[in-house]
């Protein structure tokens, strides 16, 4: 039956909740707190907040659309619009296949933290015990399967008892620790050695006013690029989510109304996660603590809440319960990407999709685990950085083919299927699409032209 008919959300609830619940994920965690500090606070927020209306506005409202209108996965969804350009399912599809098992990886390294701060807060502020957790043989191999799991299972029970029903929970409560933190961490004071006091509210004005110091043209079209390809991702689009979570939303919902509620709910959180690291950790440890990066979580933090004395490891178990919750609403909506496409186009019941995802997954997460031991490698890649097998994996993923398949999308929409073909679809039922205008000039030119530029910056070939 499941063939035959396909599974919707209930409502526009269910499905903003659960896009949402994809696109706030780790990226928005960690990675848009340690880019705001870096690229100059306020003038790195504006430049994102104007993006998102833009440029993350178009691709979403795109991919969104082709599901609806296909009523297909990815796999299959761009080869129903166009019979020629089918492969850009193809890679949209085996995107996720790639993240999910090194997603699922440093989901388990979450839980592993959770768990620690559950029980002995202090030994994860001791050096050196992040890089002896991730290169132990065992520990992070079992974590990442505890993790699998419960993405697995959540998955197997279906878009509406499994992924609408834990996004419904999950989102909100995600939402209330998030602020909850964020406050907190807007009353916090401290006197270092040197006698030098930091406050948070000193922090939140290094992470919201401009700093406009030393910004060139070139420093600029950083920022920019740091902004775009930061909101690239946050958002899920072109890896085959948007598409498949699409494909679900019943024609009468408001399309535009939607991703709006997408939009908004994306910024707040990334905004609200660096509310709730940047003046934490700058308070604690002074702008020189805000360039960890991706460490920032696993090294800094911790360091940060061992600080804030009896009170930091309540914070740090609702902090870690929080990204644990973010992380699986984002590895439920990867997974789910590859299981439809395999639904449609192998035509599978959901269940045998979903076991055969999750065993795919358990082999490469183990060599994602096992890259940090057994197969150790270092290798430099195109834009400069260094990484062993995660690294290369999401280099793959993230930095090159999912820009692909983003500038194929624009291509195959602005001049070949023509925008019609979304905008009908946007404005079924008589839905009146106010940025109608700015989405033809976004798809046909300005975003291709941009996503290039990204893909040139990591091949190393632009700036």
């Amino acid at each position: 039956m499941e063939s035959n008919k396909r599974s919707n959300f209930s409502g526009s609830i269910g499905f903003v909740l659960a896009a949402a619940g994809s696109a706030v994920g780790l990226g928005n965690i960690w990675r848009f707190p340690y880019l705001a500090a870096k690229d100059g606070g306020g003038l790195f927020l504006v430049t994102y907040v104007i993006l998102a209306l833009t440029f993350g506005f178009t691709l979403l409202t795109t991919e969104i659309a082709i599901g609806r209108k296909t009523a297909q996965s990815p796999l299959t969804a761009y080869g129903k619009l166009h019979k020629s350009w089918g492969w850009i399912g193809v890679l949209a599809c085996l995107i996720p296949m790639i993240i999910l098992p090194y997603y699922s990886a440093i989901g388990g390294w979450i839980l592993k933290y959770l768990a620690a701060f559950c029980t002995d807060a202090t030994a994860t502020v001791a050096d050196g015990y992040f890089t002896g957790f991730i290169t132990a043989q065992w520990s992070p191999i079992i974590w990442f399967l505890v993790f699998l799991a419960a993405t697995t299972g959540v998955v197997y029970m279906g878009v509406n008892s499994g992924i609408e029903r834990m996004s419904k929970i999950m989102m909100p409560i995600l939402l209330v620790l998030i602020m909850g933190i964020a406050g907190f961490s807007l009353t916090l004071s401290h006197t270092d050695a040197n006698g030098v006091t930091r406050t948070g509210l000193e922090g939140l004005a290094i992470y919201v006013i401009p700093n406009l110091e030393g910004v060139t043209f070139g420093k600029f079209i950083s920022i920019l690029m740091d902004a775009m390809g930061q909101l690239f991702y946050s958002i899920s689009v072109a890896m085959g989510i948007m598409i498949a979570y699409g494909s679900y939303v019943k024609k009468e919902t408001n399309l535009v109304k939607s991703v709006n509620q997408i939009e908004f709910f994306d910024t707040l959180v990334a905004f609200l996660a660096g509310l709730m690291i940047v003046p934490a950790v700058y308070t604690f440890m002074g702008t020189e603590g805000m360039a960890a990066g991706p460490s920032l979580m696993f090294v800094s933090l911790p360091k940060v809440f061992d600080a804030m004395g009896g009170i930091g490891t309540i914070v740090g178990i609702a902090f870690f319960v929080m990204v644990a919750f973010a992380a699986l609403t984002s590895s439920i909506s990867l997974m789910e990407a590859v299981v439809s496409s395999f639904m449609d186009k192998l035509h599978l019941p959901r269940k045998a999709a979903v076991l055969s995802v999750a065993a795919i997954t358990a082999v490469l997460g183990l060599v994602v685990c096992l890259g940090y031991n057994v197969l150790y490698f270092e290798l430099t890649l195109p834009n400069g950085s260094v990484g062993q097998v995660l690294d290369v994996m999401d280099y793959v993923s993230n930095f090159v083919m999912m820009p692909v398949v983003a500038i194929a999308t624009c291509i195959l929409v602005g001049w070949v299927v023509k925008p019609q073909a979304v905008i009908g679809e946007v404005t079924h039922g008589g839905i009146h699409f106010g940025r109608e205008k700015l989405y033809v000039v976004m798809v046909k030119f300005i975003t291709p032209a941009m996503l290039a530029l990204l893909l040139l910056q990591s091949l190393g070939l632009f700036l």
